[in-house]
């Protein structure tokens, strides 16, 4: 289904029964990344895919400021108003999960459970998040140079996704034909606009979040367990669950945990 949220056109998917469920990819996805661990919980929830700005068959606007995520949380907020939902669950990874976070600190009444994985508030830090704008922009600018197929093939090699290695080679196609499907215009854009150094960090204002919310880590995925460890000491009501033997993306290696663990989440 295609929708229009403030004048861009978003592609939607939905599937299953139940409480409606917002699934939001990350950077170089789209709806099919959910397709291996999504049946697990379609019985509990009404799932709506989503492929964001920039992604997939959704609109690639020219101007980067287009892809603020607060911007792009305002889109999710009024696809919910068109779908006439006034509450839902909303799972994130990476970049989808700092956008499920920002929807949550900027609309609490519209969200009821927050499920983030792999994801973090942001950098609080604002030299820090200067620097991550400056890498931002050099692989922006690498992206728009060199062109999808070596973007794509830097992308799979880079230290967080070193665990995907391990995965059967049909399933590593899969994934890197998923990613070339993208436009380097759009995953530029992206970058510019939502990137971890372009979004205001969220980390003073996470005492103040009273969404329940569960974390998911990859043990092997260090640098996103920590982050995890310390968010979770700062959420009123949080749990985190750190899967064994599997690094960023937990959805792709171990879908059937990762569905086990939304589901029984999402039944509670």
């Amino acid at each position: 289904m295609e929708f229009v949220l403030n004048e861009e056109s978003y592609y939607v998917e939905m599937a299953g029964n139940g409480f409606p469920l917002f699934l939001l990819h990350g950077f170089t996805g789209d709806v099919t990344t959910w397709y291996s661990t999504s049946p697990y919980f379609a019985s509990k929830a009404q799932l709506i895919f989503v492929d964001l700005l920039g992604h997939g068959k959704t609109a690639k606007p020219s101007n980067y400021e287009r892809y603020d995520i607060q911007l792009i949380a305002n889109d999710m907020v009024e696809l919910l108003d068109k779908l006439g939902i006034e509450q839902v669950d909303i799972l994130g990874y990476s970049m989808g999960g700092r956008l499920a976070l920002t929807i949550a600190m900027l609309y609490p009444e519209r969200v009821r459970k927050l499920i983030l994985e792999s994801a973090s508030p942001g950098i609080l830090f604002s030299n820090d998040r200067q620097e991550r704008r400056r890498q931002d922009q050099q692989l922006a600018h690498f992206i728009l140079e060199e062109g999808i197929e070596r973007f794509v093939e830097k992308w799979e090699n880079i230290t967080l996704f070193q665990t995907q290695k391990n995965l059967p080679i049909d399933i590593q196609s899969q994934i890197r034909n998923q990613r070339r499907k993208n436009s380097e215009l759009g995953l530029a854009n992206s970058l510019l606009g939502m990137g971890t150094g372009s979004q205001s960090s969220w980390w003073n204002l996470l005492g103040e979040c009273a969404v329940e919310t569960l974390l998911i880590t990859g043990e092997l995925d260090l640098k996103f367990c920590t982050i995890a460890e310390k968010m979770q000491n700062m959420l009123a009501k949080c749990k985190w669950v750190n899967v064994n033997g599997c690094g960023h993306a937990i959805h792709v290696e171990e879908p059937e945990k990762f569905g086990t663990i939304v589901s029984e989440f999402l039944s509670k």
